[in-house]
Formats: structure tokens, C-alpha cells, sequence
């Protein structure tokens, strides 16, 4: 048996790995974005939830059935061989920190309301960000239990302002009725609007298969890993889906579009006075705190992709205390070029580009792992249950439609991101087979 050492994730902390990253700055920016949608946000959400189900389900089953470190790398190589595995694992492991570089964007924008000079003085901001990401690389260098322990920690701390704008929604409610509410007409709806809002909501839900990269160091990870999935996604989607709402439907258009803080500016609108200032703080800790798990998903991934021969050796180094520490530095490395070379954006302009490119190269592998389970099924390596094929399907065409619903851009962003590992993957492959009769007793 392991010792607790080698496996320090149980539930709780897998739990909060999967809660922490998906309850970031994403949803605390969010409101800005989804204001123009009115209602169709509201539909948007739940398209959403009900499709991050299906994936957490997937996931789970997945993880079940290969708890292996690695997540969509192990599922995708699984089910379709090692180059199918690393192009999937590629666009995912980007996607990882160039989303960190959101995540810490949308913190430092939070902080904004406390120190005004980070909008107004160029690359204070950029400065901040990166500090910012290079103290959490330092703490999951550190020991990936310490990173654990961090994140339960500002699990908690970030629901209490999730949980103060719900209660403030309540209130509203209770003194004005369905008149606060922004009023509900049918002819608004559309197609094209619910599929655009659901492709912004779903960035807010990325990271419900967190839970499955480390899995090297989860205890007992095939019972662990898919009740803290599917637990942690189920949770996270009804806060999503109470909060978010009641923030775009109880407050003017006008007042949230392109706001560096919707939700303080919410709280502000309805006379929150002072509680503005206190949820800015908490929305602040809760985007560093989710920086805080992302971080160590950007190391676990390319880390896991060398020990599994598809990525450069020296990347499946660990460090004295067991921590992938070489891929953790070139992870924030790469962060802190993108985040400088587009410091004189604001920090609106830069979280969304980021966001967008994230997203959708996060959609590839959520795609393949749920086409992954399909084969696998097909190939009788897993359950081949109905529940299991009909919620993989779905899970495929809701992943392939939010895809289409991120445009052209960030379809061709995401194109882009693969070829790009196509050169890493043959030099790769090269350096294997050259050291193949060395490592052959």
C-alpha cells in the first residue's frame, strides 16, 4: 500500500482541487460578459451544467478505470495510441497556463478597487500578475500536500462572497419582488445568443477533471477521484447557476458591461456600502486561490507526459520532495512570457483574450477523452453500460458544439495549438528510440 506521503489527496482536498479551480476569477468576471445576454444567460447555464456533468461522469468512469496520472493524456493514448495522447495532452497542458494567466489577471483586477495605480500605471498590473504566480509555483515546488492544504483552505474562504451575493439576491427579492428582476420575453431568446453565453459560462467550469491529473498522489484514487468529480462538479455549477443569475438579472447592462469587478460593483448598486470592499478582497483570494490548484495542474501534466515517454525526459525529473519542480518552472516561465508580452493590454482586454485561447484548447481534450471512452468500451476495456455510452455521446457533441460556439478564432487558435506539438512529438519519439538500446537490460 502507499504510504499517505506518496498518495497525500484524499477527498477533501480532491474535492476542493476540483471546486478550488473551476470557482475562480472566471466567475467573478463573468457578470461583464454575460450582461448583453439577459435570459439567455440563464439557459446558457444550465445547457452548460447539464454538459459538465456528462464530462465529470465521463471522467469519473475514466479515472475508475485507469487511475493513472495524466487525465486526458492517459484516457486519449489509452483509447487511441501515444500520438493521439500527447497532441491531446499538448493542447491541454497549454491551455493550463495560459489560463493561469487569466486566473492571476482577473485576481489582480480585483485588487484593482484597492490599488487603482494597477489599472492606470502600464505593467504594474503585469508585474503584480506575475509575482503573483511565481510565489504559488514556490509553494507546490514545495510539496504538492502543502498545495493541498492551501486549497482547502481558499475553497472555503472563496464561497463566503458567493454565498453573500445569494444572500443579498435574497434580500433584494424579499423587498421588491419579481419587480427587480429583469423581465423575461420570449423574443429575446435566440439560438445564436444561448450558444455564444454558454461558450463563456463553460470557462467558468473548466477544471472539473482536476482531480484526475494527479493521480499518482491521490489515495485510493479509483473510489477518490470520481465521487470528488462528480461531487465537485455538481456543487460548483449550482452556485454557478444561482449567483451568476442573480447578478446579471437583478442589476442594469449598462452597469456591469466591461467592469473590472461585477460583483462589487453589484453589491455597491444595491447599497452594499463597505461589503463592496470586502468582496472585492474575497474575490481577489478566491482567483489566487484557484491560481493556487491550477498551478499545480500545470506541472502534474507535463510531468506525467514524460514519465509516459511523451514528453522530454528531463521533465519527468522530480525534485527532493517528490514535486515535479522542473515542469513547474517551465510552466510559469511560459506564463510570465505570455503575460509580458501583452502587458500593455488592460486587464480586461488581456483576461478575455486568455480566456478564450484556454478555453478552447481545453475543449480538444474534453472532446477526445469522451470519444476515448467510447472506444474503450468498444475495445471491452471498461463498462460497456448504456448510462455510461449514451452520457459519453453527449458529452462528445456538447464538447464539438461549444467548440463551434467559440468561433473561428479560437477553433483555429486551438488547429494552431496542436500543429505546434507536432515537431515536440517527433523529436520526442527520436530521443526514444536513440536511447532505446541503452535502457535495454
Amino acid at each position: 500500500m502507499a504510504s499517505s506521503s506518496a498518495r497525500p489527496l484524499g477527498l477533501w482536498m480532491c474535492t476542493a482541487l476540483v471546486v478550488g479551480n473551476m470557482i475562480g476569477s472566471g466567475v467573478f468576471m463573468l457578470p461583464a460578459s454575460l450582461a448583453p445576454y439577459g435570459w439567455n444567460a440563464v439557459i446558457a447555464w444550465l445547457v452548460t451544467i447539464g454538459g459538465a456533468l456528462c464530462l465529470a461522469f465521463v471522467f469519473a468512469r475514466l479515472a475508475e478505470a485507469f487511475p493513472r496520472a495524466g487525465g486526458p493524456l492517459a484516457y486519449t493514448q489509452e483509447a487511441f495510441g501515444p500520438t493521439a495522447g500527447f497532441m491531446v495532452a499538448w493542447a491541454y497542458w497549454i491551455s493550463l497556463w495560459v489560463g493561469n494567466a487569466a486566473i492571476a489577471t482577473g485576481g489582480v483586477s480585483y485588487l484593482s478597487v484597492f490599488f487603482p495605480a494597477l489599472a492606470k500605471v502600464p505593467g504594474l498590473a503585469a508585474l503584480v500578475t506575475v509575482a503573483v504566480v511565481w510565489a504559488l509555483t514556490a509553494v507546490n515546488c514545495w510539496g504538492s500536500r502543502s498545495a493541498g492544504r492551501l486549497q482547502v483552505v481558499a475553497t472555503i474562504l472563496k464561497l463566503l462572497p458567493l454565498l453573500a451575493v445569494a444572500g443579498l439576491a435574497v434580500v433584494i427579492l424579499a423587498r421588491r419582488g419579481g419587480a427587480a428582476v429583469t423581465p423575461f420575453e420570449p423574443s429575446q431568446l435566440s439560438a445564436s445568443g444561448i450558444t455564444a453565453a454558454a461558450t463563456l459560462t463553460l470557462w467558468a467550469l473548466l477544471g472539473l477533471e482536476s482531480a484526475t491529473v494527479p493521480a499518482d498522489k491521490v489515495h485510493e484514487p479509483t473510489r477518490t477521484i470520481p465521487r470528488a468529480t462528480l461531487y465537485g462538479t455538481a456543487f460548483t455549477g449550482l452556485i454557478y447557476l444561482v449567483v451568476c443569475s442573480a447578478v446579471v438579472l437583478l442589476s442594469p447592462a449598462d452597469l456591469l458591461k466591461g467592469s473590472n469587478a461585477p460583483f462589487a460593483d453589484f453589491v455597491g448598486y444595491h447599497g452594499g456600502g463597505d461589503l463592496r470592499l470586502v468582496l472585492a478582497a474575497f474575490a481577489a483570494i478566491s482567483a489566487f486561490g484557484a491560481l493556487n490548484g491550477w498551478v499545480l495542474l500545470q506541472g502534474e501534466m507535463p510531468y506525467a507526459m514524460a514519465i509516459d515517454g511523451v514528453f522530454p525526459a528531463w521533465l519527468g525529473k522530480a525534485g527532493k520532495r517528490g514535486t515535479p519542480v522542473r515542469a513547474h518552472v517551465l510552466s510559469s516561465v511560459l506564463l510570465t512570457i505570455l503575460v509580458l508580452m501583452n502587458y500593455a493590454k488592460s486587464m480586461a482586454d488581456l483576461f478575455t483574450f486568455i480566456a478564450l485561447l484556454a478555453t478552447s484548447a481545453s475543449l480538444f481534450a474534453y472532446l477526445f477523452s469522451a470519444l476515448a471512452a467510447l472506444r474503450l468500451q468498444q475495445k471491452h476495456r471498461m463498462d460497456a453500460s448504456m448510462l455510461l455510452t449514451a452520457l459519453a455521446i453527449v458529452a462528445a457533441v456538447y464538447s464539438a458544439w461549444t467548440l463551434y460556439g467559440a468561433g473561428a478564432q479560437a477553433t483555429l487558435w486551438g488547429v494552431v495549438l496542436l500543429l505546434v506539438g507536432l515537431p515536440v512529438r517527433v523529436l520526442t519519439a527520436r530521443a526514444a528510440r536513440s536511447a532505446l538500446p541503452e535502457t535495454v537490460s
